[in-house]
C-alpha cells in the first residue's frame, strides 16, 4: 500500500503536522504530537480503523485518497511449481501413529 497522507492533506491546504493535528483536534480525534508527525513522516506498518475514519473525517476525503494500492511483486515461482520436499513426488496424506495399546487414532476432519 501507498501512503499518500501529506497529499490528501495538501489538498486541504494543510503543510505542517502542527495543522494537521489541529485539523484532527476539529473532529475530535486527539492523537500525540508525535503519532501524527510519525504518520506525516512515514507510512506506518499499522493504522486502526477508526483511527482511519477519523483521518478521513478531518480532511473530508475517502480511504482511496489515503491509501492507494501498489501491485505486487510476481513470485519467484510461478503457482503449478512449488518446492517440494526431498523425495516427495506429490501430496501424502499423514497417517496416524498407533495409540498406546495398539489402537489407530482417527483421522482429523478435511
Amino acid at each position: 500500500m501507498k501512503w499518500n497522507l501529506r497529499w490528501a492533506a495538501a489538498r486541504q491546504d494543510i503543510w505542517r503536522p502542527t495543522q494537521l493535528l489541529a485539523a484532527f483536534q476539529e473532529v475530535g480525534f486527539n492523537p500525540s504530537l508525535s503519532k501524527v508527525a510519525a504518520m506525516w513522516s512515514n507510512q506506518p506498518v499499522t493504522v486502526r480503523l477508526d483511527d482511519l475514519d477519523m483521518i478521513c473525517a478531518a480532511l473530508k476525503c475517502t480511504v482511496a485518497d489515503i491509501m492507494e494500492a501498489e501491485p505486487v511483486a510476481a513470485a519467484e515461482h510461478p503457482e503449478d511449481v512449488r518446492p517440494h520436499a526431498v523425495g516427495e513426488t506429490g501430496l501424502v496424506r499423514p497417517v496416524p501413529r498407533p495409540a498406546s495399546g495398539g489402537r489407530r487414532r482417527a483421522l482429523p476432519p478435511n
